[in-house]
């Protein structure tokens, strides 16, 4: 019997090895997916998006090609520039997390990272340098958005406190502000209540991933509300901001220049979002948390969407 066992051991490790062997290596992923995931292209968008908005709202209509290509252009670079600057200064916390650990400057896609934060502060001035010649004001924006981001939100407040996000908000209020800067009017009260919008949806936002993670940001030891705090009081904070954005949201349908076109869509978004907040706070889990979350960038993007749209029609 021994020997049977031995026999069936030494058999069960040679199938083992031989199916191990036939298993392909994960590929490794294309130096352009890796640029991607190191500049945060899919948060990138929607700063973007948001500085679209923002000049829309300044315009009142159609901005023009020239402030819209350059909105992109150094909004592109700026907040690429702080992407990787954040993905620098985070990755020992980064190796910590199961969300990140698949960041290239962890999992060793960039096995070099020093080049990173001087192309980063590269993109960063750069974008400023282009801005300059068309816009001071626009330049100060971009400028601001970065500082904000990177020294203000990355390095300052994020390992320091639970008011990190609330404050650090104000980098995609920034975004908002240079598109208006591009097309002309910075100061444009639609535009400033589409900023105001964005600095109250952010933690509500990004609370809503920190409850899905709590445990990942308890292993690094970054004191986002959601590690300090019980799951039911971060969700009555994430319900306060949400409340509070959508009545930004409401009061943006003020604007003389956007009408049903906008108000139907985005009160009916509001209506959803509300429900699935009010759903987080009876029940504080992950599942719920990330059903707002995802709800949360949806919200936006109608925001900013039908607010594009009603300006132009109604411009027309």
């Amino acid at each position: 019997m021994t020997t049977i066992n031995k026999h069936k051991r030494y058999a069960g490790s040679e199938v083992a090895e031989a199916m191990a062997e036939t298993v392909a290596p994960a590929a490794k992923p294309s130096f352009f997916s890796t640029l991607m995931v190191l500049f945060k292209a899919r948060v990138v968008s929607l700063l973007l998006f948001s500085a679209v908005g923002g000049a829309f709202l300044s315009a009142g209509g159609w901005p023009g090609l020239e402030a819209l290509g350059l909105t992109l252009l150094t909004g592109w670079l700026a907040a690429s520039g702080a992407s990787a600057w954040n993905h620098y200064w985070e990755r020992r916390s980064d190796a910590t997390m199961t969300r990140t650990r698949h960041r290239p400057l962890v999992n060793g896609d960039i096995a070099d990272p020093t080049w990173v934060p001087w192309v980063a502060t590269g993109m960063i001035v750069l974008s400023v340098l282009i801005a300059l010649p068309f816009s001071l004001a626009l330049a100060f924006w971009l400028a601001a958005g970065a500082f904000i981001y990177v020294v203000i939100y990355t390095i300052w407040l994020k390992p320091r406190t639970t008011l990190n996000i609330v404050i650090g908000g104000a980098a995609g209020s920034a975004a908002v502000l240079a598109g208006a800067a591009a097309a002309g009017v910075w100061t444009a009260p639609a535009a400033l209540v589409l900023a105001v919008l964005v600095f109250l949806w952010t933690p509500s936002h990004f609370w809503s991933l920190a409850i899905v993670y709590r445990n990942d940001y308890a292993r690094s030891d970054t004191p986002m509300l959601p590690v300090k705090a019980s799951p039911k009081v971060a969700a009555f904070w994430v319900f306060v901001h949400t409340t509070a954005t959508a009545l930004a949201a409401l009061v943006l349908a003020l604007d003389p220049e956007l009408g049903l076109i906008y108000l139907i869509p985005v009160g009916l978004a509001t209506v959803d979002m509300m429900l699935r907040n009010l759903r987080l706070l009876r029940v504080p889990s992950g599942k719920n948390a990330r059903s707002l979350f995802m709800a949360s960038n949806m919200y936006l993007t109608i925001v900013l969407v039908m607010a594009c749209i009603d300006v132009v029609i109604t411009a027309v």
